[in-house]
């Protein structure tokens, strides 16, 4: 049975608010089922690896939670977050402080093929 869950933001737009809340809010969840965790910040939703812009939107219209609230209660719940080396081409490296790796496209596709993890791409 895997034990690890990898969740890769290549499609979810930044831009498109209610993307946004799924794939943290599952992450946290599966890192409080003490499954290992790992998100990988990619394409246009590299943009949230950059300081400054998670924090500016809000899953929800009136809500004071914004995306960097939920990115911190994955992180403290024990998620990993990575970015992918292209990202920091695209959007710079002012990364925010959950960041704890850059990794390529070799790394991804290894992880996604090994036997123990389950990968959700959105």
């Amino acid at each position: 049975m895997p034990d690890k869950l990898m969740i890769v933001m290549v499609n979810t737009d930044p831009t498109n608010a209610a993307e946004l809340g799924a794939p943290f809010f599952q992450a946290t969840v599966a890192a409080a089922m003490e499954y290992e965790v790992e998100v990988i910040l990619t394409g246009r939703a590299g943009q949230l690896a950059i300081k400054g812009v998670a924090e500016q939107i809000r899953v929800q219209e009136g809500s004071d939670k914004t995306v960097y609230d939920f990115i911190k209660d994955a992180h403290e719940a024990g998620v990993k977050f990575k970015v992918c080396t292209p990202t920091l081409d695209l959007w710079g490296n002012d990364l925010i402080p959950e960041i704890e790796e850059t990794v390529g496209g070799a790394y991804v596709i290894s992880e996604a093929m090994d036997e123990g993890t389950v990968t959700f791409t959105y």
